[in-house]
């Protein structure tokens, strides 16, 4: 077999393999048409999406009005994007077919280049092979159509689908326009109302205030038309009440300077010496101090001294125990009752000293009290003189705090005592004497624990003694001082 040279081929051949496809050709029979021989090529037969776009858009015109606004507008987006990918994908097998038209004519111009070098079998090798390749450029021809009318479908199909979502779109939009609209006219409604609510309030208000007004004047007018007219009663009532009361107010005072007068004609009756006599306001919040009015009186500090209660009435008489000395400070059970010293003279013999009339409370004090049981309890600045009876050499400011339930006295953060109220406690005033006695308390917190203290001012201390046996008495405990006896109630 003669060997021929083959000429190359041009760069621009793009070969998809490095050798030719294996051909078969077959001649057609009669009765067969040339679509059995496009079915056998199945090599450059391409799938056709034509079917499943159409029945997409069937399936969205049929739910089309079964969607809501924003639903539609979703699937329109969808087969926009889907229309898009198709339209590349139609691009892109116009190139493919393109190139596969280049390298046919470029391999029927090989293949007649090569008829025209070879001879016998091989000729009609070259002729058949041309053949196919004629078939074939035919068969890409047709494939050809079909894409372009293919394409022309996609875009239609695009150009709908951009429509709706272009329509969708503007639906949404409208939707949402009108429903801007309707809030801001409901919003405008609403601020309309508000506002007239609080004008009819402010009408309301105005209204009340003024039919207040000219009731209260009305009222007032009424009251000054009965006054003019009808000369009140009540009025004289008052004037004789007050007379009576200043009546009443000059006969306390008459009487008692005339109790005064027949305490001190007894007393002179009962001591015909008359060698003491106290001195000092005869009130809570004061001290007595006995003084002598003799001159043969012997001195007073020499002397042995007792006080005693004695009722109104002058029958009982209560030893207050602990009060030796020259100086007394009356506490709150000392009110209401006489208070009497007796002075045991060296030579046997016994002088007394009384007060003209029972002791006064402290003007204010009760109420003073009152406001602190109100509150619960009270705290008060004391400054510790004796525990147990011995003397502290360093006095310092404590606070005595008197509670519902206990007493507590502490500095800071240090209790020195905190004992609730039972019947070992006992609180009284300080019995012993100096110009202080009126401001100082005895406590005894329990067996083996007792403090002298001083107060701020006799009013503080009258008032801690008498609001720590009202909280005694609530929890049915008698606070009082040693050996004292005291009435329920006071």
């Amino acid at each position: 077999m003669q060997r021929v040279a083959v000429h190359s081929v041009g760069a621009d051949v793009n070969f998809v393999s490095n050798r030719f496809p294996i051909y078969k050709y077959k001649k057609k029979k009669e009765g067969e048409g040339e679509d059995e021989d496009e079915g056998e090529d199945e090599g450059f037969e391409l799938p056709s999406k034509r079917e499943m776009v159409a029945r997409e858009a069937a399936q969205l015109l049929e739910q089309q009005k079964r969607l809501s606004v924003r639903d539609l507008a979703s699937k329109f987006e969808k087969g926009l994007a889907a229309a898009t990918k198709l339209s590349d994908e139609a691009r892109f097998r116009d190139t493919a077919a393109l190139d596969r038209q280049v390298l046919l004519k470029k391999l029927r111009d090989v293949l007649e280049a090569l008829r025209g070098r070879v001879a016998g079998r091989n000729k009609d090798d070259a002729e058949e092979a041309i053949t196919m390749v004629e078939a074939l450029a035919v068969q890409l021809t047709q494939r050809e159509g079909e894409l372009l009318q293919e394409k022309a479908e996609v875009r239609k199909l695009a150009a709908l689908f951009k429509q709706a979502s272009d329509d969708a779109r503007r639906m949404v939009e409208e939707a949402r326009a009108v429903a801007h609209a309707e809030i801001e006219v409901a919003r405008l409604a609403a601020l309309r109302v508000e506002q007239a609510l609080e004008e009819q309030q402010k009408l309301c208000k105005s209204t009340e205030k003024q039919d207040f007004e000219e009731t209260r004047k009305e009222v007032q007018e009424a009251r000054r038309i009965k006054m003019l007219h009808e000369p009140s009663r009540v009025m004289d009532m008052e004037h004789e009440l007050e007379g009576l009361r200043l009546q009443l107010v000059a006969k306390s005072a008459e009487a008692s300077s005339l109790r005064k007068e027949l305490a001190i004609t007894r007393r002179h009756e009962q001591d015909k010496e008359h060698l003491y006599e106290l001195e000092g306001a005869e009130c809570l919040g004061s001290y007595l101090r006995i003084i002598s009015c003799s001159e043969t009186a012997p001195d007073i500090y020499k002397c042995s001294i007792q006080w005693y209660r004695i009722s109104l009435e002058g029958s009982k008489k209560e030893l207050i125990s602990g009060a030796t000395k020259a100086e007394y400070a009356p506490e709150p059970f000392d009110v209401g009752r006489f208070v009497q010293a007796e002075i045991h003279l060296s030579n046997g013999r016994k002088a007394i000293a009384s007060t003209t009339a029972p002791i006064d409370p402290a003007p204010g004090l009760g109420n003073y009290v009152e406001a602190l049981v109100g509150k619960a309890g009270a705290e008060f600045n004391v400054i510790i003189i004796q525990i147990n009876g011995d003397d502290v050499s360093t006095q310092s400011i404590h606070n005595f705090h008197v509670g519902k339930m206990r007493i507590k006295l502490r500095k800071g953060r240090s209790t020195k005592a905190k004992e609730a109220y039972s019947a070992s406690m006992q609180l009284c005033g300080a019995r012993g004497g100096g110009n202080a006695a009126a401001q100082g308390l005895f406590w005894q917190a329990k067996k083996g624990l007792s403090f002298l203290l001083v107060f701020e001012s006799e009013r503080e201390r009258n008032a801690a003694i008498m609001l720590a046996r009202r909280f005694a008495f609530d929890c049915n405990i008698m606070l009082a001082g040693p050996d004292d006896r005291a009435p329920l109630g006071t």
